[in-house]
């Protein structure tokens, strides 16, 4: 199968690295050169340390990137792509423009797909001439680690498209959870509630970050806490969805304000350096609430959520 991923950020970059290492040929594209760049260099960073870990076979890794493609030209990215997914950011308008664009650039039995997290797949497919050949894949990050795509029937997604998801998943040796495209579907819609209950108790001074997180990964076996996962996630990202979520579902999802306060402070967790927790590396080193930490603070590391 021929694979087109648009948007060659942190997810894009990782669903490019999960197809060709599944023997998958892939074009990896966006905007601009230095975008594409840096999507590949995640790909080999990632895969030369699967290499280093003896995860991964060097032959293997070499014969992923040699299948990956990058190019910022948007029908050559099309050309010839049985299924194409988009990954660029939650934006309805950017998204709907992207999957429109693309469209007239795809043979008429391609498959096309988001990998949002929470917005409405029939929203997005109503920008189509073919609404019925759109659905959703969400992956979870990190791609090559975590065993579960969502996948999401809009309104007027067809058989023939779901098969095609479906066998597309298979391939990548991961499990498909089908669901009915509805506010969130099922894996944001329950991420954030219980991301927000806990920051809620965090801010009323239930306990500490790294308590709350320790509660989940120690008394529910949860790989990472409600906090820490935030952190990795992007605080904005979470406010966003909650956000959807309110408008669509109702005051149950209003965002709490410890989290506008940090988003609106700059503090969006792993990316910048400070969430909930303190990041240096790409590790979590010690809540930002100055909370102890320990074992609660690093517990949840080598697991991590969904964009």
């Amino acid at each position: 199968m021929r694979v087109t991923v648009l948007g060659a950020g942190t997810m894009g970059a990782g669903i490019a690295q999960a197809a060709a290492t599944a023997g998958h040929d892939v074009a990896l594209r966006d905007v601009e050169e230095s975008y594409v760049e840096e999507g590949l260099d995640r790909i080999d960073d990632t895969l030369s340390e699967g290499v280093e870990r003896g995860k991964v076979d060097p032959e293997a890794r070499d014969a992923a990137l040699d299948r990956i493609t990058g190019v910022t030209d948007l029908a050559a990215a099309a050309d010839g792509a049985d299924l194409v997914i988009e990954a660029v950011p939650e934006d309805m308008d950017l998204k709907r423009e992207v999957l429109g664009d693309v469209e007239g650039h795809v043979h008429a039995d391609a498959v096309l797909a988001s990998n949002t997290s929470a917005l409405s797949v029939t929203e997005l497919a109503s920008a189509l001439d073919r609404p019925e050949r759109l659905l959703g894949l969400h992956f979870f990050n990190p791609v090559h680690l975590m065993g579960l795509v969502e996948v999401v029937v809009a309104e007027r997604t067809d058989e023939t498209t779901l098969e095609t998801a479906r066998g597309f998943v298979e391939s990548l040796g991961k499990t498909a959870v089908e669901v009915r495209d509805s506010p969130g579907f099922a894996s944001s819609r329950l991420g954030v509630a219980l991301g927000a209950e806990a920051i809620r108790m965090y801010e009323s001074g239930v306990a500490g970050v790294a308590d709350i997180d320790a509660a989940m990964e120690l008394g529910y076996n949860h790989p990472m806490g409600p906090l820490k996962l935030t952190d990795v996630i992007g605080l904005d990202v979470r406010l966003d969805v909650l956000e959807h979520l309110r408008e669509e579902l109702g005051e149950r999802f209003r965002p709490p304000q410890a989290l506008k306060r940090k988003v609106r402070a700059g503090k969006l967790g792993k990316k910048t350096g400070e969430g909930f927790y303190v990041w240096e590396d790409g590790e979590a080193v010690r809540p930002a609430d100055g909370t102890g930490g320990g074992d609660a603070a690093s517990a949840g590391d080598g697991a991590e959520g969904p964009r």
